[in-house]
């Protein structure tokens, strides 16, 4: 970071270039293009994907806004099909049902940082003549089918927001085998402007101003350098909570992994059985000092949504009965044992 301040090049410089080059090569992937949010990466790739009124994308209800706004920004309309009950991911065959003759694109997400089912995602988007996202935000440093989410072909989207893996504060990164594609976000993330002529006010299309900064880049760097110590320390304290609720019949820990997908533990969140007063154990909780939340509440139902789509409850039943239950508790890659045992006693105080 220091380097860069005293370079004097704070914003489109080599920094950004040699970030690109590191998450690229630790994925997979050919290229990659750095943004100003995993947002406005989504953003762009539905933007090139020429999507717009009168086009439905379908995505899962189980997801951060994002999943959902980064074609709605393109005037395109949310269809939201209902997720698997194990993994929260979206149900493939619940999308293939939701699939019309205005539906132009899936925008597929790895909650949570388990992988989606991508291979039954891609093959029914081709199927269909599809256009296929991967909204990984959550999932830097999780495999899929012994690939590294992100590398697997279709352009997916990391998010480093500071309760991820990798934490800059603010920013994205898109991953891309399309040479063609990856020029293309250069451009439109920094307001059209073209790389081929050198000229600095040459624009030759339509862009956004979605730029990183260089000291956003080395703080990112440093951070991939350890990551593989950052994800072995979330994997362990997700064990130590694994191991802490054994016998706490009330809650339901997240699903482990198998032989096909890797998670990136993001958060640790957990299911409370049916009937459970949620809102009175975050309460109790939250009156010991202990953070917590409902993670996280089904996008098709946040007010604008209800508002200007007339969604409403009974649409993606198995998403609403997850939502309605789910319990996040504190987690960070520093999070000592002893907080930990803290935190259960707390829980199994609470049900």
């Amino acid at each position: 970071m220091l380097e860069v301040l005293r370079s004097g090049r704070l914003s489109l410089g080599p920094t950004i270039d040699r970030f690109e080059e590191l998450i690229a090569e630790r994925v997979g992937a050919p290229f990659a293009a750095a943004v100003s949010s995993g947002t406005a990466g989504l953003h762009l790739l539905c933007h090139i994907a020429g999507l717009g009124p009168g086009d439905e994308v379908i995505t899962s209800p189980v997801s951060f806004v994002a999943s959902a706004n980064c074609f709605i920004f393109e005037g395109a309309t949310p269809v939201f099909a209902d997720v698997d009950p194990r993994t929260l991911n979206l149900d493939p065959a619940a999308a293939e049902s939701a699939i019309t003759e205005r539906t132009k694109a899936i925008v597929a997400v790895d909650m949570f940082g388990y992988p989606c089912e991508l291979d039954e995602i891609r093959a029914l988007c081709e199927r269909h003549g599809l256009a296929v996202i991967e909204d990984a935000a959550e999932a830097l440093g999780a495999e899929y089918k012994g690939t590294p989410v992100g590398g697997h072909g279709p352009s997916a989207v990391f998010g480093f927001y500071p309760n991820k893996q990798v934490a800059t504060g603010e920013g994205g990164v898109v991953l891309t085998h399309s040479e063609r594609e990856w020029q293309l976000l250069r451009s439109l993330r920094n307001q059209g402007r073209t790389y081929d002529t050198g000229a600095w006010f040459d624009h030759v299309r339509l862009g956004f101003n979605y730029r990183w900064t260089d000291v956003q880049a080395a703080i990112g760097i440093a951070q991939l350098e350890k990551l593989d110590r950052i994800l072995e320390l979330r994997a362990a304290a997700a064990a130590r909570y694994e191991e802490l609720l054994v016998g706490v019949d009330a809650v339901e820990t997240p699903c482990a992994d198998d032989a096909d997908h890797r998670r990136s533990w993001f958060v640790y969140v957990v299911m409370l059985e049916p009937g459970s007063d949620r809102d009175g154990v975050m309460a109790r909780l939250r009156s010991e000092g202990i953070g917590t939340a409902e993670y996280v509440p089904c996008v098709h139902l946040q007010p604008y949504m209800r508002e200007q789509y007339g969604f409403r409850e009974g649409m993606c039943p198995v998403a609403e009965d997850a939502s309605s239950r789910t319990l996040a508790l504190p987690f960070f890659a520093g999070l000592e044992a002893g907080d930990q045992e803290r935190v259960v006693e707390a829980l199994r105080a609470a049900l």
